[in-house]
């Protein structure tokens, strides 16, 4: 199983990249929704991997980001959801985006990704959601609004909670989670860009 590649980004289309690494071309799928933000064409690049093998075939699923490729772990564990309709959703919108749809059970958002329908949609709300509650266990009510500086005033602790379970859905354990959502906080800020924040902060302590 691959990690990620390091290497020069040789060639690409509307579904695919090449990269190349010691003389060797690897040719991962990659739609542009994924590989715009990867860099330009003759860029040193990092891409992480997935690599789907079934009998017949045998695939590289590249992404821009560790959250990306979290997220498309969680959605492949989804009955009915397999590789390239998970990849699809995830070259459509951000790990934040579907973490904040899933948390907030916006099937309106998920159903804007082109081919995904709403009973597909639905499940994939119900089912991330159920692996939430099941991850979280005992501690699924974890208050994270106390460690938030008192300069905040009136603490949105839904939108805190909700960011917090979306870290989670992302592989983050729950007190990680809860304190990079309270170090992220601000008045007024709406549940996805929280979550964009939070996984900065996450991020940066989990690999830095």
């Amino acid at each position: 199983m691959y990690a990620y590649i390091k290497g020069l980004l040789a060639d690409r289309n509307d579904q695919q990249i090449v990269i190349e690494n010691n003389g060797i071309g690897y040719l991962i799928n990659c739609p542009l929704g994924i590989s715009a933000e990867i860099g330009l064409l003759g860029d040193e690049v990092t891409v992480y991997l997935y690599q789907s093998v079934k009998e017949d075939d045998i695939s590289l699923y590249g992404f821009n980001s560790r959250d990306q490729k979290e997220m498309f772990l969680k959605l492949i564990t989804v009955s009915g959801i397999g590789p390239k309709v998970a990849h699809s959703i995830c070259a459509s919108l951000s790990a934040e985006q579907i973490a904040a749809a899933v948390m907030s059970s916006n099937i309106a958002l998920l159903t804007s990704v082109k081919g995904l329908g709403k009973k597909t949609a639905e499940r994939i709300i119900l089912e991330l959601k159920d692996k939430l509650k099941d991850q979280l266990g005992k501690t699924a009510a974890i208050s994270v609004a106390p460690t938030v500086s008192p300069a905040s005033g009136n603490v949105d602790s839904g939108v805190m909670q909700d960011a917090v379970g979306a870290l989670v859905v992302l592989g983050y354990k729950d007190q990680e989670a809860a304190d990079a959502v309270a170090s992220a906080y601000e008045d007024g800020i709406g549940l996805e860009d929280l979550i964009r924040k939070a996984l900065k902060l996450a991020a940066g302590k989990k690999f830095g």
